[in-house]
């Protein structure tokens, strides 16, 4: 991502177009396609407009050639697999989500039975909030905003998020709750009052008025709270209407008295569906009888509300700009003609309501054909639909993450291999990874896919732009955590090869190190100990000082630590060690042989000490040394004639030949008493 589209990338043309016209042409990337339009040239090769970076979504402007050197404009886009992970409103999304299925990865042997049910329903309800809070932010977002197309950006999203919350929660209902006969008229109610906004500033504006029962809307607030099954709510607007109107008040107690006495589901089984079926069907017969009787006949408000609660089909259907969709007009239905109602039951009074809401005007949306296939408790049907419509893989991930630790996606395998939860918990973390800091989310995301969850980690980790140290350590760890070593020694490569460009050497070789890779710290090595010939002193002191084993990565490595421990030593005075040393390094054939010339010059000043260092036989192993130097040296004559190198040798040779009569003396003189 970023490298420039020019001649030189590998341009597919789409197959089937006229070869003679305009083409459109795309170029594969890692997490997205680059598409151009272009034209052959006349030497039939093609020519195409550069694209100055892949971070932004379409340039436009670019020139393209033509065949006769006619410029022509044209436009180059980036089209990317997962746009939503870029707006930056959604990351609270993919941030907090993050922790709830992480908490749900690890809970998963904690509980059983009831509980576990109960732990999957609050991780979903978790969900549920992390996009709420979303969609509210997006709509400040959208309210502050004075950018139009920011504005219709911000809209859209909320609308999305919108229907996400609307799926999940049904989803919720029926599949990890899995609400029974009874609580589930109970439980999508509260979805319905919960999704169902449209008229609540209309609810607000009458309330709000200094005499409801005399607003305009009153009627149509009290219509929304009985099709809500808001009885409470009603009654109290009714009182005030009552109130207004004492000479109906007979009317109002009646409708008021049934209103009180509807029958209901309750959440703590305290009775029974028989019993519940029961009361509900005298309650529904002593309904009729005050209809039929003319009760009524006077009001035709408080008729209509009476027809509601008889489930008369058509009276609820005039209330159809109330409800405003089909799911609001299907579970009205059902709270007054079959309360309880069982989930397997539900498609075919969803089906019906639909078919009824929609009378043939219109056609179902894509929205109407998720919540369809939930209602008909086709699982895989909803995931397949809501990844066709929905902006990104995130909804579908995690749904299907959720139901598969409900035990309820275990037999549906993919024909190509992986199950379903894994493929798109990889589609969405692939997606992940296209971004610059969300791909840490990714990692946790792969880690969690036991059948190729590992291999796509190595795919997508090795192509993270390692723009700065830090985040090449974070990088670093991640893989080391997972003993990814091949991704560990190629990071490190890498972070030196960088390093070395930049001259930053002590870098260089600590990420060579880190890599163990012998020969480029080799190389670097050579680097530190050419700098040391030119300046007279090391960088970087506190990594050779502190190289421990790791020196024994290479013998140029070894050298090096070897040789500035020589200096340290001489630098404290500890000079018959360091004498030691340094024999050491000529004889073992550690040091390069570029550097023994080096090495002797570092003896001449142990040879001038007023202290003997050297020992005869050392003298002569430091004599041998020189010899096999100027002896051996391939540039024989060229070492004879440069001037310096030459004053170099005559010096040893007189320094070393002082040494050993020295010696002699010495040794002579303690033998001798």
């Amino acid at each position: 991502s970023g490298a420039p589209l020019t001649d030189t990338v590998p341009l597919q043309v789409v197959p089937g177009a006229d070869p003679s016209a305009r083409q459109l042409c795309f170029a594969w990337g890692p997490a997205e396609v680059l598409v151009c339009e272009t034209l052959f040239g006349r030497a039939g090769g093609f020519r195409s407009p550069c694209l100055a970076g892949a971070a932004a979504r379409s340039l436009t402007g670019s020139v393209a050639g033509t065949g006769d050197g006619a410029p022509s404009s044209s436009c180059v886009f980036v089209v990317r697999r997962d746009q939503d992970i870029y707006i930056q409103t959604l990351r609270k999304l993919f941030n907090e989500s993050h922790g709830i299925f992480l908490g749900l990865q690890r809970s998963e042997e904690e509980l059983a039975g009831k509980s576990r049910k109960a732990q999957l329903v609050q991780v979903s309800k978790n969900y549920r909030s992390v996009i709420r809070a979303c969609m509210e932010d997006m709509h400040q977002a959208a309210v502050s905003t004075r950018d139009p197309a920011l504005q219709g950006q911000y809209s859209t999203q909320v609308s999305i998020l919108s229907a996400m919350e609307l799926i999940w929660n049904l989803c919720e209902i029926l599949f990890v709750e899995a609400a029974t006969a009874g609580p589930l008229l109970l439980r999508l109610l509260d979805w319905v009052r919960l999704h169902v906004c449209d008229v609540d500033s209309m609810v607000r504006e009458v309330l709000s008025s200094e005499s409801p029962s005399k607003h305009k809307l009153f009627w149509n607030v009290v219509d929304v709270f009985v099709l809500q099954g808001r009885m409470d709510e009603a009654r109290h607007l009714l009182s005030k209407e009552a109130s207004a109107n004492p000479a109906s008040m007979n009317m109002y107690k009646i409708l008021d008295d049934l209103m009180k006495k509807m029958p209901v589901p309750s959440l703590g089984n305290t009775q029974t569906l028989t019993e519940l079926e029961l009361k509900w069907q005298h309650w529904h017969e002593e309904c009729q009888r005050y209809l039929q009787d003319g009760t009524f006949a006077s009001n035709p408000h408080m008729e209509s509300i009476c027809k509601i609660l008889l489930g008369d089909e058509d009276a609820i259907l005039e209330k159809k700009d109330l409800m405003t969709t089909w799911y609001h007009f299907l579970v009205t239905r059902l709270l007054y003609s079959h309360p309880t109602v069982r989930p397997m039951e539900l498609r075919f009074y969803a089906q019906s309501s639909m078919d009824l809401f929609l009378g043939g005007e219109s056609s179902p949306e894509p929205l109407d054909m998720i919540l369809m296939a939930a209602f008909e408790f086709e699982m895989h049907q909803v995931i397949k639909e809501c990844s066709i419509v929905l902006s990104n893989w995130w909804f579908v991930a995690h749904l299907t993450d959720l139901l598969d630790h409900c035990k309820l996606l275990q037999s549906h395998n993919l024909y190509f291999g992986s199950n379903m939860r894994e493929f798109l918990l990889l589609e969405y973390a692939s997606g992940l990874f296209s971004h610059h800091s969300l791909w840490q989310l990714g990692v946790d995301y792969f880690d969690h896919c036991p059948e190729y969850g590992r291999v796509y980690l190595e795919l997508h980790i090795e192509r993270i732009p390692l723009s700065t140290e830090q985040k090449a350590l974070k990088v670093l760890r991640i893989c080391e955590q997972r003993q990814m070593h091949e991704q560990v020694r190629s990071i490190c490569k890498i972070m030196a090869m960088k390093a070395l460009r930049n001259n930053r050497l002590g870098s260089a070789l600590s990420w060579s190190i880190r890599a163990k890779d012998a020969a480029f710290a080799t190389l670097i090595s050579d680097r530190f100990l050419k700098d040391y010939c030119e300046r007279g002193c090391f960088s970087d002191l506190d990594l050779i000082d502190n190289l421990g084993p790791s020196m024994l990565l290479s013998d140029r490595l070894t050298f090096l630590g070897k040789y500035r421990e020589f200096h340290r030593l001489y630098g404290e005075k500890r000079f018959l060690e360091a004498a030691r040393l340094l024999l050491t390094l000529m004889t073992a054939h550690i040091a390069p042989c570029s550097f023994w010339m080096t090495l002797l010059t570092d003896a001449l000043p142990l040879l001038e000490q007023k202290e003997v260092i050297f020992s005869a036989e050392q003298t002569y192993e430091l004599m041998r040394c020189l010899e096999d130097l100027t002896a051996g040296n391939p540039d024989k004559q060229k070492f004879q004639e440069d001037d310096i190198e030459t004053t170099k040798v005559e010096m040893l040779r007189l320094a070393l030949a002082r040494n050993l009569a020295r010696v002699i003396v010495k040794e002579g003189t303690v033998e001798g008493s």
